[in-house]
């Protein structure tokens, strides 16, 4: 760790700064930008998740127009299909995309997803945040973790693949995305206290492993420490301590974040305050409305989430008023109402689609349902970070 390498300062490209902190009592929320490479985030601010390196339903120009200035996609996935390889020939995961010039993109380590894949045990327990049951094939294919890495097999043809944390490092590299995340463990909820301990030590060393692995070769990429603990606050300050010691460019917020949104918010309200106010953070797998906007008094930056365009598919739109299920037959014969009466003209990227239309697209299962679905659930969150950064810099929140 006193290795020059080590030492290095933020990457070229990278900076983050702070804009305005809120005066409102008791508030942390603050407003800021992230400069990256490929563009500037505000924060605070929603970070969609498109798995495959897609936005389900969306084009990048529909996802630009819907406001999109950071977007996830997982490592995991695109390691199975189509190859890390295959992106780097491509120039990475920006020219893959078809958009060189931006907006940014932030990748993991694959490491939840690993994770995620394991055998449930008398250890996983109903929580927030929760981790996809492996059933039928994909049963057990977490086969074995160790202190160089995991071993797993591939869900797409059970072939047997490794990721350490230097390869996890590697594989983002080729990706070329401007944040990368290093390997980290993710035990279940109800862990004892001994084996979360022992989770959270595991984790500080393989993501000591990526960040040497990292600033050998920089690629004016950044690397986001990720906080564990569980539930336990000993452990996440612990966490924080060690974290902060070493030249992360930002920090996330991961690991079991409790049973239901209280837990989790106040969670959050212990561990943000402890992260070095000077670096961005970043709160991982949780981003509906309701956390995000109790989440940004407490200090968080970012939240990445699959949700908003995983329950458009599902029939949910987000609206002022609340969700609404597209799918039931009292919005049959709402011709001249939009999707969200309460949004200003020219807001939402469906304007003049109404509610009728959604109803009959949804019912009849077109695919243009998806695009328009997920182009106004992202738009919605869109909007309502816009709103919250006006608040905060108008000392309201």
């Amino acid at each position: 760790l006193a290795s020059a390498a080590l030492l290095q300062a933020t990457p070229p490209g990278f900076r983050f700064e702070v804009l305005h902190e809120s005066r409102k009592p008791g508030s942390q929320a603050r407003v800021g930008r992230i400069h990256t490479p490929h563009g500037v985030i505000d924060t605070p601010g929603f970070v969609p998740v498109g798995t495959n390196a897609a936005l389900k339903g969306m084009t990048n120009a529909q996802a630009a127009s819907c406001g999109v200035q950071l977007q996830f996609c997982n490592t995991y996935h695109l390691m199975v299909h189509p190859g890390v390889e295959v992106v780097e020939a491509a120039g990475g995961l920006h020219r893959f995309m078809g958009r060189p010039d931006g907006p940014p993109l932030i990748t993991d380590s694959g490491g939840f997803q690993v994770f995620s894949l394991g055998k449930e045990t008398t250890d996983d327990a109903p929580e927030l945040k929760r981790r996809a049951a492996a059933r039928g094939r994909n049963a057990g294919t977490l086969l074995s973790i160790s202190e160089r890495g995991v071993r797993f097999r591939s869900y797409r043809d059970g072939t047997v693949l490794r990721l350490t944390p230097e390869s996890a490092v590697l594989a983002q590299k080729s990706l070329g995305a401007d944040i990368i995340i290093p390997l980290d463990e993710l035990p279940p909820l109800n862990v004892t206290r001994e084996r979360l301990a022992r989770s959270v030590e595991l984790s500080h060393r393989w993501m000591t492993r990526s960040l040497h692995t990292h600033l050998a070769d920089p690629r004016q990429q950044a690397m986001y420490g990720v906080v564990h603990g569980g539930t336990d606050r000993q452990l996440r300050a612990h966490s924080v301590e060690y974290l902060s010691g070493l030249p992360f460019d930002g920090y996330a917020v991961g690991g079991s974040l409790g049973r239901d949104r209280d837990e989790m918010l106040a969670l959050l309200g212990y561990v943000l305050p402890l992260l070095p106010r000077e670096q961005p953070n970043h709160v991982l797998g949780i981003a509906d409305p309701a956390s995000v906007e109790r989440g940004v008094p407490l200090g968080a930056d970012t939240f990445d989430s699959c949700f908003p365009t995983q329950i458009a598919r599902h029939g949910t739109l987000l609206t002022a008023s609340g969700r609404i299920h597209i799918g039931q037959g009292k919005y049959k014969s709402q011709h001249d109402c939009p999707i969200d009466p309460e949004a200003a003209s020219g807001a939402d990227c469906c304007d003049g689609v109404s509610r009728a239309y959604m109803h009959h697209l949804y019912k009849q299962r077109e695919p243009l349902y998806e695009t328009l679905a997920s182009m106004h659930n992202v738009r919605f969150m869109m909007r309502m970070m816009a709103t919250l950064r006006e608040r905060i810099l108008a000392d309201d929140l």
